[in-house]
């Protein structure tokens, strides 16, 4: 079922409608954010909110990603005859195969952990680990290239480093300070101070660079 459930979400023409509660609520956050970083379009709907309004988010083209370790969710499950109705597909990922979610699925993938790491055995962590490994394992690229990463990443150092051009930060036009071979030092020191960039280009009388004159060799 982990096949069709990629095979699912590639071929979906429209968006990757997210669902979950409390900690898997979460977890589901994290999901939609990364498939959306990655070429597929994706978000979040609470499952609450979504019985007063934001359930008109989803469109027929779309699927529904709903996560659940008991796969018990009384507010997902309120959902899943409206959904059912729309022809929506629905992929559940739960810890229990045999659950209402399960059974009321197109897909269900199971992430059945033995135990929680809490202390307890209660509070949701090897399963939110699970289920986290299992939203990753369900990218698809999609045809999704470097410069599509790029775009949908334009801040920070990750669109620097695969979006920034040296275009995007050179100095050019009236920016660039400029001086004849033939001019005195005084008059070049006025256009590197005019520029502020520390130095000047030399050029001569075809305006063909020759050098580089600068702070450093006055000094």
């Amino acid at each position: 079922e982990f096949g069709q459930a990629c095979e699912l979400i590639l071929q979906c023409k429209g968006k990757v409608i997210v669902m979950g509660m409390g900690k898997s609520g979460h977890i589901g956050n994290k999901i939609s954010a990364t498939f959306a970083s990655t070429g597929t379009p994706a978000f979040f709907v609470h499952p609450g909110e979504a019985s007063h309004g934001d359930l008109g988010a989803l469109a027929k083209n779309d699927i529904v990603l709903a996560i659940s370790n008991s796969g018990e969710s009384s507010e997902i499950l309120t959902l899943m005859p409206v959904i059912q109705r729309m022809g929506v597909p629905v992929i559940a990922v739960t810890g229990k195969p045999d659950s209402n979610m399960a059974r009321l699925s197109k897909i269900h993938l199971c992430i059945e952990v033995q135990e929680e790491a809490c202390p307890l055995g209660l509070a949701p962590t090897s399963s939110t680990t699970a289920t986290l490994a299992m939203g990753d394992a369900l990218l698809q690229a999609k045809g999704f290239t470097r410069d599509d990463f790029a775009l949908s990443h334009p801040g920070g150092s990750l669109g620097r480093k695969l979006l920034l051009k040296v275009d995007d930060v050179m100095h050019k036009g009236d920016d660039l300070p400029i001086v004849h071979n033939n001019i005195c030092i005084t008059e070049t020191l006025y256009e590197i101070s005019k520029k502020g960039l520390g130095m000047t280009a030399v050029v001569d009388s075809e305006t063909t660079l020759v050098g580089i004159f600068t702070d450093g060799d006055l000094r």
